[in-house]
């Protein structure tokens, strides 16, 4: 008998459990909202500011031309010798006294620096 009546309870407990109502569209409102609200924030933290860094610095490599001073992303600075875009290869001369080059690609170039040396602020860094 005590069997039965076990059975008897977990099986109230179950039909207990299986009776609820439909959710209606304000509980799904206020279930999926946060999920919503955790996205459109991610966009506006993450995304949206990766899109204009990336403009910028795609901007800044249209923008460079002979004898702009550079700074690479491996530090390295030095004078625009020449550019070619078809091949995405920029050349830097990186000492006048005795005329070194190096040909980097023209997505290396991290920032241009002013006369002044003020730096056109472009990349992670900056």
């Amino acid at each position: 008998m005590q069997i039965f009546d076990q059975t008897l309870i977990v099986a109230q407990l179950a039909a207990a459990t299986d009776s609820k109502p439909p959710a209606g569209p304000l509980e799904l409102l206020i279930t999926y909202f946060p999920m919503v609200l955790i996205v459109v924030a991610a966009w506006f933290l993450l995304y949206r500011p990766e899109r204009e860094r990336m403009r910028k610095q795609r901007e800044l490599l249209s923008n460079v031309k002979k004898n702009d001073r550079v700074i690479t992303a491996s530090g390295i600075v030095g004078i625009v010798s020449s550019v070619d875009r078809e091949q995405d290869r920029v050349v830097l001369k990186v000492d006048e006294s005795s005329n070194v080059k190096i040909t980097f690609t023209l997505g290396s170039v991290n920032r241009v620096l002013a006369d002044s040396d003020d730096e056109k602020t472009v990349g992670a860094g900056a």
